[in-house]
Formats: structure tokens, sequence, C-alpha cells
């Protein structure tokens, strides 16, 4: 490993953690509760958390936490609902450390049976053993995994020129309910990049500071206190906007006790937000969105 590669514990590892959490979560909790409680019980860095997956819009870390349910669920230890929420089993509420260390060491050798028995199979019928490959992904009802839609529409994001994804979230926060939205142009690129005001009602409306940035990998709690130290005199309410993903410290920071709290929008957020208000995508409600990117209307901001 180089002196700039980050460690990061692996999937395997994160099992009795899962179990871990889940109790101290009360029996269940959401993937976003279990993520956190996992980073603060490994006592993952923040260096860690930045580390991008290189296939989708999540940290390595989320993405291997993905394979260590899916793991845990395998050896009967949790199972999930639709919507995403994970609950211990009978077993997993009475399961220990060296319960859940056996369990992976059967399914281990009885995983490895099975490979034996494919690569057999696959030479009787006149392949060769080296042919055959195991491809295994986490559960797919574990989390809803991006769709291709969202996947495209996150990439066009990136791809914007800086000030394009400036007008591109003005237009956004418009339609959203914001009015006298302004971007403060190149200036505002430290710190600022534009204010508007939200209408609660016709008696109540407060102003709000913003940042939008392009990005591909996972924001930290830096980013999250320089923005709110740009906001020092000048207002209490901010928004951040990116497309990727922020760590749990850098949410942890955006709620601080005793500082101004801020709002938080990563990038599978943010694309469900231009689907809801039709910003540049149109769509269709059936069971699914049928949902169709309309790449002129990014190229011309």
């Amino acid at each position: 490993m180089s002196d700039h590669e980050v460690e990061i514990p692996s999937a395997f590892s994160f099992a009795w953690d899962t179990v871990q959490v889940l109790r101290d979560l009360g029996g269940s909790g959401s993937i976003e509760e279990m993520n956190e409680a996992v980073v603060q019980l490994r006592g993952l860095s923040e260096e860690q958390q930045a580390v991008p997956h290189p296939r989708g819009n999540r940290s390595e870390i989320e993405y291997r936490l993905a394979w260590a349910r899916t793991l845990v669920k395998d050896l009967g230890l949790i199972t999930n609902s639709q919507r995403g929420v994970w609950a211990l089993t009978p077993a997993g509420q009475t399961a220990t450390k060296a319960d859940v260390d056996q369990l992976k060491k059967e399914r281990s050798r009885r995983r490895a049976a099975e490979r034996k028995k494919a690569k057999q199979a696959a030479v009787d019928a006149g392949l060769e053993a080296g042919d055959v490959t195991e491809v295994v992904e986490p559960d797919d009802d574990e989390e809803v995994e991006e769709t291709d839609w969202q996947t495209e529409l996150l990439d066009v994001l990136k791809a914007m020129d800086p000030y394009a994804f400036e007008r591109l979230t003005k237009r956004l926060l418009r339609e959203a309910g914001f009015v006298n939205v302004t971007v403060t142009g190149g200036s505002g690129d430290q710190g600022i990049d534009g204010t508007g005001v939200y209408r609660v009602s016709p008696l109540l409306s407060f102003p709000v500071y913003f940042q939008c940035k392009r990005y591909a990998g996972t924001v930290g709690s830096s980013k999250v206190r320089d923005f709110r130290g740009a906001m020092i005199g000048r207002g209490d309410k901010g928004l951040l906007i990116t497309t990727g993903t922020y760590t749990p410290d850098a949410k942890a920071e955006a709620t601080r006790d005793g500082a101004p709290p801020l709002d938080l929008i990563d990038g599978e957020t943010l694309v469900e937000l231009l689907r809801e208000h039709g910003v540049g995508v149109t769509s269709t409600a059936r069971t699914v969105f049928d949902v169709e990117i309309d790449r002129e209307f990014f190229k011309g901001l």
C-alpha cells in the first residue's frame, strides 16, 4: 500500500459491529443511522470516510457496510423491510461475537464448497474451471440502488460548468418556493454562492444562504465549518448543496449544538428534487418513475 492510500476495514470485519449498533439503536435502525453508529463505534477517521467508491455515489465505507449487512442477513441475524429499515432477528438479539465469528467461518466453508462444485460442473460440461466466475452483489432489498436515470443525471450534473451549476441551483430553489434568489458570482466561491428568501407562508419568510458545489467524492466536516464561518454576521440559515455525499462527521457538524444548523443536500437528494420539481427532467408517475433527462436544458444553462 502506497503512502497516499487510505486503509479501510474489510466488509467482513464489520459484521459484529452491525449487530452491536442495532442493539444500541433499540433493535432496529435505518441505513443512515447504522452507518453513522458504526463509524463512531470503530472510530473511523474523516480521511477514511472521504474515500469514494469507484461506482455509484457513495463512499467506500458505505459500500462495505452494505456488504456487511448482506453478510449478517445471510447469517440469519438481521432482516430488512422494503423501506430500508433493518432489525435484529431472534437469533441476532442473543448472538455473541463468538457466535458471529463461528457463523462466518461456517459460511466461508459452505461457499468454498459451492464454488468447488460449480467449477467441477463446468469442467464436466467442457468448460475451463477458470471461466467460472462468481458474481455477488449486496442484497438488492437492502437499499434501493441508484436507478439508471439517477446515475445518468448525476453524471450530467458533475460534468456541468460550475457557473451553469449555480444557475441550475438558482432555478431549483425558485421552483421549491424561494424568492429573490441571487448568485453572488465568482467572489462567492470562497464561501457563499448565493442567497434567497424562503417563503413559508404569506406571513412568514426568512433569508437563506447557500453554497452549491459539483463534487464527485465525499464532503467532510471541514467544508461544513468553512461554510458556516462564511455565514458569520450574515445570517443563521444555510443550505449546502453537492453532487457528492457527506461523511457522518459532516452531518454531525451541520447540527452541532451551539452552532447555527445547516441543511445538507447530497447528490441523491438533489436528483430527486430536480425530478420532483420538473427541472431538466420529466417523469410519468407509475409504479416506478419513467424519467427522461433533457440534456439540452443543462447544456443551455
